[in-house]
């Protein structure tokens, strides 16, 4: 075979290694360019993303200046634990928001009970009077000594005044005041 017939054939033909590795470079170019074209957008992320850090950061100055301009800036914290004007600010700041969420009936009904006055009347009547476990001890003791009371008046024929109720509640009442009283003596907790 001649070499014009060995370049003929479709099985020799010398064009396609050229073609081949031809494409082969065309192919690693592109592969190159598209790394570089990854890699800048790679930069242009981390370019966006500190730019937008930069913008966050300066509108939280601007913020945090206009609110120390208006006054409504907290007083710079102090080490230690919490006042007694830190305490009640947060409280008055935080009704205020809560309130401000309530329908109209329910705010009005929220300022009353949380009226100072009414507050510390509260706070003292359940500490001193109305103890948790004097109300039960005086509910529990009402209803057997009542009971017991009604027994023997119907077995002998006494016609009850209303007052024993009362009468129970009151002792089983100081029973539970008692109760509390030795429980703290001897703990020393409340």
């Amino acid at each position: 075979m001649t070499a014009e017939q060995q370049t003929q054939g479709p099985e020799n033909n010398l064009e396609t290694p050229k073609v081949s590795a031809e494409h082969y470079e065309n192919a690693e170019k592109n592969i190159e360019s598209k790394s570089e074209h990854v890699e800048s957008g790679e930069k242009a992320a981390e370019k966006a993303r500190v730019e937008a850090l930069e913008t966050a950061i300066s509108v939280e100055r601007g913020s945090a200046e206009k609110k120390t301009k208006s006054g409504d800036a907290p007083a710079p914290r102090r080490r230690g634990g919490i006042s007694k004007k830190e305490k009640t600010a947060s409280y008055k700041k935080h009704m205020k928001q809560v309130q401000a969420e309530l329908p109209a009936p329910e705010r009005a009904f929220s300022k009353i009970i949380h009226a100072p006055i009414i507050e510390k009347t509260s706070e003292f009547i359940g500490g001193t009077i109305a103890r948790p476990n004097a109300i039960l001890s005086g509910a529990v003791v009402a209803f057997f000594l009542v009971l017991a009371v009604y027994i023997v008046a119907k077995n002998l024929g006494y016609v009850l005044s209303g007052f024993e109720t009362i009468g129970a509640f009151i002792i089983g009442w100081i029973i539970g005041i008692l109760y509390d009283y030795f429980k703290v003596l001897v703990t020393g907790k409340k």
